[in-house]
């Protein structure tokens, strides 16, 4: 149940709900299918894969939600065809010509036909919640998909001060000298082989570079030559493997073998004791990490 890739909010006000007044919130706004006419439906459900009901799940001070969101399948190209076929009928019987205004009326009764015999995709988004260290992490790959997480719970809670950090140093700056020799690691974190890197001066110029040693000498000459690292994976305290990329998100994460291994040794047989330490574990781990890195990056910019 480990995040494969986390956007991460600091927390920049006061977040005073107890685990009963998070969960009422939840129930109000928890997820319902989509109705005969609804093109998309959003909510909370359980972040416990089903071992529980309950729509918050709390342990050792972090909190789990999970957001649903259902939306019909409607093809454009059905769509389209049966608008075309309506027009022509139309266009035929009353020998005039339909335009955009009509076709767009059209369009819509088409999509309110189709929308009952439409099938369904369906997509959940987790988020953990760690009040006493100041952060929301979600695990999503894009900010689009993060962002509206946020927005939902924002709705449901009526507030929500959270704010994508800030760092005083470029990443991209940073990650450049780390592997130029010029700026030294935070402690344990170790360079691994896959990068990308762009071109400041030629659009569109990118080089990805993976299993291959990016401390050598070929790899420097294209920093040297102009170009910045937007992308390096690297190992952090044997624990954890991912991507940092120039926006702060990490993406793919790995638990290593020794992390694995250490797991696997204190590996509780009941599922939801599994599930509360694997969420635990999870939630120290991203909360010590991100410190670390935002300090690497010189810490948190100083807000007007």
């Amino acid at each position: 149940m480990w995040f494969k890739n986390i956007i991460v909010y600091r927390i920049t006000g006061e977040f005073n709900y107890d685990e009963a007044q998070l969960e009422e919130k939840l129930q109000d706004q928890a997820f319902t299918p989509c109705g005969s006419q609804d093109l998309s439906r959003y909510g909370w459900v359980s972040p416990s894969n089903g071992l529980q009901d309950t729509l918050l799940h709390s342990v050792h001070g972090f909190h789990m939600i999970a957001a649903q969101k259902e939306e019909k399948i409607l093809p454009p190209a059905v769509v389209k065809q049966q608008v075309e076929e309506k027009v022509s009928v139309i266009e035929k019987e009353q020998a005039r010509k339909v335009y955009r205004k009509e076709r767009d009326q059209l369009k819509d009764e088409v999509v309110m036909d189709l929308l009952p015999r439409a099938f369904s995709r369906f997509q959940q988004t987790c988020a953990l919640i760690a009040p006493q260290q100041g952060w929301v992490i979600v695990d999503a790959s894009s900010h689009k998909r993060a962002e509206e997480l946020l927005s939902y719970l924002r709705g449901t809670l009526g507030t929500l001060p959270v704010a994508l950090p800030d760092v005083k140093h470029s990443p991209s700056a940073i990650m450049s000298h780390w592997l130029e020799g010029q700026e030294a690691r935070p402690q344990g974190l170790e360079i691994l082989d896959e990068a990308e890197l762009r071109d400041n001066l030629v659009e569109g110029g990118v080089i990805r570079i993976k299993g291959q040693e990016l401390l050598d000498d070929e790899f420097v000459a294209h920093l040297e030559a102009g170009k910045r690292v937007v992308k390096l994976s690297v190992e952090w305290e044997e624990q954890l493997r991912f991507m940092i990329q120039e926006d702060l998100a990490i993406k793919r994460i790995k638990l290593t073998d020794q992390m694995k291994e250490k797991m696997d040794q204190e590996s509780p047989e009941d599922q939801l004791a599994q599930f509360d330490t694997d969420m635990a574990q999870m939630g120290i781990e991203f909360t010590r990490l991100f410190p670390m890195l935002i300090e690497g990056f010189g810490g948190l910019a100083e807000t007007p």
